[in-house]
């Protein structure tokens, strides 16, 4: 297996389009892109093998719910004696603006739970990941964080968060098929950016400063 692309979030209707299950709604778009099924249960998460950009890939949606995710990605990886550069994650971030995405090589788990299980799990932070934004200006101030994330978006907010989705699996793709230098400097131009033109052919080199 040359990557496993694991999605995020949590399992059952009542989470389906909720803020906190990105990462699930960017693995599934990018499977039907590429004509993979996510349909198979082992590892405790629900996965799909196929090819994308001509390397082998399996898809996976950890069922564990979000605090135990890394339980089931720590599984995967040992099955396929997978190494961490070969390992990409995709999912929500709560510091980044509805619309916007960022790719990193590595970094910290932040406040995300899902992650955190990640990473104590597998006991290193160095892999690629795509975070998509879910931050909304006009979160009430009374809202708890739990709440916000796993509540849905705002009528006005759905297009925005629906592009970000697209865009978040067209980087998985760039960054498989030409690096993760080259996704970056594509796909992590902010909407004011990108409005103004900026952003970068996927087949050129170039790397945006992490952040």
């Amino acid at each position: 297996m040359d990557y496993i692309i694991i999605g995020l979030g949590n399992p059952g209707r009542r989470y389906e389009n909720t803020k906190h299950n990105m990462g699930f709604l960017a693995l599934d778009l990018l499977a039907e892109r590429n004509g993979i099924k996510i349909n198979k249960l082992k590892h405790r998460a629900l996965c799909g093998e196929g090819a994308i950009a001509g390397l082998g890939v399996l898809l996976v949606k950890p069922q564990t719910y979000m605090n135990l995710s890394g339980e089931s990605v720590r599984a995967v990886m040992d099955y396929y004696r997978a190494t961490r550069d070969r390992l990409l994650v995709i999912y929500d971030d709560i510091d980044i603006p509805i619309g916007d995405i960022r790719i990193r090589k590595k970094g910290s788990a932040g406040s995300h739970n899902g992650m955190r299980s990640i990473v104590r799990n597998l006991g290193y932070e160095d892999f690629p990941r795509i975070r998509i934004g879910i931050r909304d200006g006009q979160r009430a101030q009374g809202d708890s964080l739990i709440g916000y994330v796993l509540g849905g978006f705002r009528k006005q907010r759905i297009a925005a968060a629906e592009d970000a989705i697209g865009r978040a699996a067209e980087a998985a793709e760039c960054l498989l098929r030409d690096g993760a230098d080259a996704a970056m400097n594509r796909y992590n131009a902010r909407v004011s950016e990108r409005d103004g033109g900026a952003g970068a052919n996927c087949e050129k080199d170039g790397a945006d400063e992490e952040r």
